[in-house]
């Protein structure tokens, strides 16, 4: 199965995405579950519609689920563990 990390991701510092709720992370495992590799973009896509129409709220809400997306699909440990 090919990566949906794009290939720039692991050599840039990526900012780790907000969590307000479990709720997101089901949401990101649904988008990964539903699309595949075509997560990302979804969730790309879905942020520049928020954003066209000046919804700021959810512009955030999915570029979160942007960076959550490739957080679930990488091998590399962000943040410290514990």
């Amino acid at each position: 199965m090919q990566s949906i990390l794009p290939d720039a991701v692991p050599d840039q510092q990526m900012p780790l995405p907000y969590l307000a709720n479990r709720e997101m992370v089901v949401e990101a495992s649904d988008l990964v579950a539903q699309f595949g590799d075509g997560a990302l973009l979804v969730a790309a896509m879905r942020a520049s519609e928020a954003r066209m129409i000046g919804n700021v709220a959810r512009f955030c809400h999915w570029r979160q689920q942007e960076r959550l997306i490739t957080v679930l699909a990488s091998t590399t440990i962000f943040g410290s563990v514990q």
